[in-house]
């Protein structure tokens, strides 16, 4: 899969759906970070006019999923991905159009380099932060991503 946001958007709408009908949209990829947005709807509110604190742990996991993904590509070896941890922060009720980012893509070259050297699992955390249309943070979420050489 070639990574620009139309692309991980389409793997969105066939792998992740309940993701893409929240509507969680990726609108920014490089190898340093990552960005993607979601808008407070009636579909994804919770019982306090605000985003459902699913919705944006779905989007603040893709903006550090899809930088796995990228680097794994990139490395050209076979390498799973999975989630072992989470955690997160909620300031702020999240209204509006939500964007999540992360910049923690230099961590991931370090942890493949790691693990195709040694053989060995590796483990990491990744940040994303989640910020309403005002610029104020509403949200932040961390994941440790665990990854090993198949």
């Amino acid at each position: 899969m070639e990574f620009t946001p139309s692309k991980l958007n389409t793997f969105l709408f066939v792998k992740l759906p309940s993701a893409y009908w929240s509507g969680v949209r990726v609108k920014e990829i490089s190898t340093t970070s990552c960005t993607a947005t979601v808008k407070h709807r009636w579909f994804n509110q919770n019982p306090f006019d605000s985003m459902y604190f699913a919705v944006q742990a779905m989007a603040a996991e893709l903006t550090t999923g899809a930088l796995v993904m990228y680097h794994i590509k990139k490395s050209g070896k076979k390498i799973s991905m999975l989630v072992a941890n989470n955690k997160g922060n909620f300031t702020k009720k999240a209204r509006g159009r939500i964007t999540f980012t992360c910049n923690d893509g230099h961590l991931i070259e370090e942890a493949i380099a790691k693990a195709i050297a040694t053989g060995e699992g590796q483990t990491f955390w990744m940040h994303s932060f989640g910020k309403d249309e005002a610029g104020d943070q509403v949200s932040h979420m961390e994941f440790e991503w665990s990854i090993k050489v198949k």
